[in-house]
C-alpha cells in the first residue's frame, strides 16, 4: 500500500514538474529592433567655465517607436543625463519609457559611451554605442524582459535617434 502511494505521489510530482517546465520553456526570447526619434521637451544644461568645453545636460525628449517586437507603435519618453566633452568623449545614461496606453508602460534603462575617432576627412567621427535592458513594466508589459545593444544617431541638432537591438520575451508567471 505504501509503495503504491509513493509511486502515485512521484508520478504526480513528475507531471507537475513537466507542466511547469513546459510553461517556462514556452517563453522564448525573440530578436527585436526598435527605432525612436525623440525631440526635446525639457532640458537643463551646465557648461563648464574651464577651457574643456565639457557640459552636462539633463533632458526629457519625446517621440514614437517603430520596428519589431512589443514596443512597436508606442510613445517614447527619454529621461537622460549626458556628460560630454565635445570632440573627445561622453557618457550618457537614463531611461526610455514606452507607453502603449495609460496602463501599458515598459521601462528600459540604457547606458552609452561616446568616443570620437579620426574620420576619413580628418574630422572627428562619433562612435555612440551602448547597452539597454528592460527593468519593469505595467499592464501588457508586466513580465517583459530583454536586453541588447544601443546606437544613438543625430537626425538634427536637437533630435536623437535611439536604435535598440536585442532580444525580448514576455514572461508570464
Amino acid at each position: 500500500m505504501k509503495h503504491c502511494n509513493l509511486t502515485q505521489d512521484l508520478t504526480k510530482a513528475i507531471i507537475l514538474v513537466a507542466c511547469f517546465g513546459a510553461t517556462v520553456s514556452a517563453a522564448v526570447a525573440e530578436p527585436i529592433k526598435v527605432e525612436a526619434v525623440v525631440m526635446p521637451k525639457e532640458e537643463i544644461r551646465h557648461d563648464f567655465a574651464d577651457d574643456s568645453g565639457r557640459f552636462v545636460q539633463m533632458v526629457m525628449r519625446e517621440g514614437e517607436a517603430t520596428g519589431s517586437g512589443p514596443l512597436d507603435g508606442t510613445a517614447v519618453t527619454e529621461y537622460g543625463l549626458h556628460d560630454v566633452v565635445p570632440g573627445k568623449h561622453g557618457d550618457a545614461s537614463g531611461y526610455l519609457v514606452f507607453t502603449a496606453s495609460g496602463d501599458d508602460i515598459a521601462y528600459v534603462k540604457w547606458l552609452l559611451r561616446a568616443v570620437f575617432v579620426p574620420g576619413q576627412d580628418g574630422k572627428p567621427m562619433l562612435l555612440d554605442n551602448g547597452v539597454w535592458e528592460v527593468v519593469g513594466g505595467t499592464g501588457k508589459f508586466e513580465g517583459l524582459e530583454g536586453a541588447g545593444t544601443l546606437h544613438l544617431e543625430f537626425p538634427s541638432q536637437t533630435d536623437r535617434g535611439f536604435i535598440l537591438e536585442g532580444d525580448m520575451v514576455s514572461v508570464v508567471e
